[in-house]
């Protein structure tokens, strides 16, 4: 039987790991130079963390975070509601045989490391990582 050639198995495909930091760096660039002509989006500082794009590279999705993470929600309506001017932007920007549809969710990212670092924060996870130290001596 013929194997699906757009499989998840193994994880992202190198084609697709270097199409996605593509599209982020241009995204950023697009974002720093406040190319579109949205005043609500202008205002917003926005770091784009990473970019993950789909097997066939059609659909591309955007992590996102306004600097300090204030307005995340308003920052993230105004990037969808002119998703079609930043993929032009894009799309101009780059030499691909498709524009990839973007699509805007809040990077996590940061939220998931204060969350890491409070539990290393713990005493009790603290002395079994200390404890595992000792072990390996």
């Amino acid at each position: 039987m013929a194997q699906n050639r757009f499989s998840h198995g193994s994880g992202p495909s190198q084609r697709q790991l270097r199409v996605g930091e593509l599209i982020r760096r241009t995204l950023s660039d697009v974002l720093l130079r406040a190319d579109v002509h949205d005043p609500d989006l202008n205002r917003h500082s926005i770091t784009v963390g990473e970019v993950r794009t789909s097997p066939d590279l059609k659909v591309a999705t955007a992590y996102v975070l306004p600097l300090g993470g204030n307005d995340a929600e308003e920052a993230l309506a105004a990037l969808r509601r002119n998703s079609a001017e930043l993929r032009h932007l894009v799309a101009k920007a780059m030499t691909l045989k498709y524009a990839p549809q973007l699509r805007f969710q809040l990077d996590e990212t940061f939220d998931r490391l204060d969350d890491t670092r409070r539990m290393f924060a713990d005493e009790r996870v603290r002395r079994d990582v200390e404890g595992a130290d000792d072990d390996e001596d």
